[in-house]
């Protein structure tokens, strides 16, 4: 089948979370099962000036947004395998950053007029569209609203897939007529959201199949807790609704061969990870100790992340015999709380405010827990990489979280990680202090380690549930 992904960011080109992941290896997965799967994308300036030299123009046209005639380049580039298209206009893309923009509901429906009106220039006719999070949201509807008559368009199919249901793209009512060129008649139950349009709704109303990233998280999502005030929608439309667990790139994050790390082993060569342990404590200037266990958070550093159960119990933390590393960025509030943190606990802990790619490696690498007490996490990938690095995950029982670590049972020896269920911050310092209880019983910890690095994190799986989908669908199945 020939599979266009519609996304607002991919690997390795622009990322600012899990998406862009999913995005960069989903699709080379899908080819291995035999399909051409493409990827459509904004050109944004943020994107590295080595891979804009390589993209070849295939296309000039104008997208009318309402009164509006904007420019429209298409742009290709074959990377690694797969063949990618760029949606060139500087005026919406070429700016610093992605997202959080005054006009973003513009620069998104001109993304998503585009993406339709672009198909029959592109060297390429899809089966299937696959469109992404809200900023794609309005591709199925438009479809099915104005597209459908002309035979490129007539037997398209569409999947939507729900990466984060929390950010919907809510907008005024007025973009109706003044960017999408729809008429007052639409502004019903298929686009109405307490009085504004929200893209998120359009694409549940309208695509042919949604999923989600998690098998939890498609069970969450139609309660009102995790709903998000769309969790009776939802409900309307589970029989069209599927959970499909990500996986990760096994090939980048491989302690076995990953060149960001000091020392590269598996799981029969665990000393070696012991020396990435001290690397790490050297790099941050806390005491080398192959006993002292490390716990590390990389994260956005935001309320979803569970941080507030963090600053609850953190000066009872404190107490223990641990270091505490974090890396990430995020709301001000958390910024702060851990920079005041690693002034108040120099010897304990360490606060990294950024990102940085490489360290990321190196601390997965050489902590020995990560810390994930997620509030909401339709899947997660940082206790996916933790585990394929041997680093054990402490989480909340909620979303993917649920559905990847299976909590240590020391009756039956089973478990890759530890977990809790209820939003509580003492709930999780109990496990925490279970966890460290086992750290100490090194016999019973390796085997716990081995049991997270030998199980598949790969996309394979997850791969097939795709292809399988696709498939039923192109059928008329669904």
């Amino acid at each position: 089948m020939n599979i266009l992904f519609i996304v607002s960011e991919c690997v390795p080109f622009i990322k600012s979370g899990g998406l862009a992941d999913v995005a960069g290896a989903l699709p080379k997965e899908l080819k291995k099962l035999g399909n051409d799967v493409r990827v459509l994308m904004p050109k944004y300036g943020g994107i590295a000036q080595h891979y804009k030299e390589r993209m070849e123009k295939i296309a000039e046209i104008t997208v009318q947004l309402s009164w509006r005639n904007q420019y429209c380049g298409v742009e290709k580039l074959e990377h690694e395998g797969i063949i990618y298209y760029f949606i060139d206009n500087e005026y919406y893309f070429k700016r610093d950053g992605m997202y959080g923009f005054y006009d973003d509901g513009e620069r998104f429906s001109y993304f998503c007029r585009a993406a339709l009106n672009v198909l029959p220039y592109l060297d390429f006719k899809p089966d299937i569209l696959h469109c992404h999070d809200w900023h794609t949201g309005m591709i199925p509807f438009l479809l099915n609203a104005q597209y459908r008559s002309y035979p490129l368009y007539a037997n398209l199919r569409t999947i939507f897939t729900i990466h984060n249901l929390q950010f919907q793209g809510i907008f005024p009512r007025e973009i109706l007529g003044d960017l999408l060129n729809l008429d007052d008649s639409y502004f019903d139950d298929r686009l109405e959201f307490y009085g504004c349009v929200n893209f998120m709704k359009a694409a549940i109303v309208s695509s042919d199949f949604i999923t989600t990233v998690s098998p939890t998280y498609m069970d969450e999502i139609q309660m009102p807790y995790y709903g998000e005030k769309l969790d009776g929608l939802l409900r309307s439309r589970s029989y069209k609704l599927k959970g499909i667990l990500n996986g990760i790139d096994v090939d980048i994050y491989n302690p076995a061969t990953d060149p960001f790390i000091i020392a590269n082993y598996d799981q029969n060569s665990l000393k070696e990870k012991v020396k990435n342990k001290r690397h790490l404590q050297h790099y941050f200037g806390l005491k080398e100790s192959d006993d002292t266990p490390v716990i590390a958070i990389i994260s956005r550093l935001t309320e979803q992340k569970g941080l507030d159960l963090v600053k609850r119990v953190f000066h009872e933390l404190m107490s223990y015999d641990l270091q505490f590393i974090i890396l990430g960025t995020g709301d001000l509030q958390f910024e702060d709380f851990f920079r005041s943190m690693e002034h108040l606990n120099k010897d304990k802990v360490r606060a990294y405010i950024g990102f940085n790619e490489e360290l990321a490696h190196q601390i997965y690498a050489g902590a020995d827990l990560f810390l994930m007490p997620s509030k909401f996490e339709p899947c997660g990938l940082g206790q996916l990489i933790a585990m394929r690095y041997g680093t054990i995950p402490i989480v909340r029982e909620t979303g993917g979280l649920n559905d990847t670590v299976t909590s240590y049972n020391e009756f039956t020896g089973e478990g890759n990680g530890f977990s809790f269920k209820n939003f509580n911050a003492h709930d999780m310092l109990y496990t925490i202090k279970r966890a460290l209880s086992f750290y100490n019983q090194k016999t019973v910890w390796e085997k716990i380690v081995k049991t997270a690095m030998s199980q598949d994190y790969s996309w394979f799986q997850s791969a097939q549930q795709y292809n399988d989908m696709y498939r039923r669908l192109y059928k008329g199945e669904y």
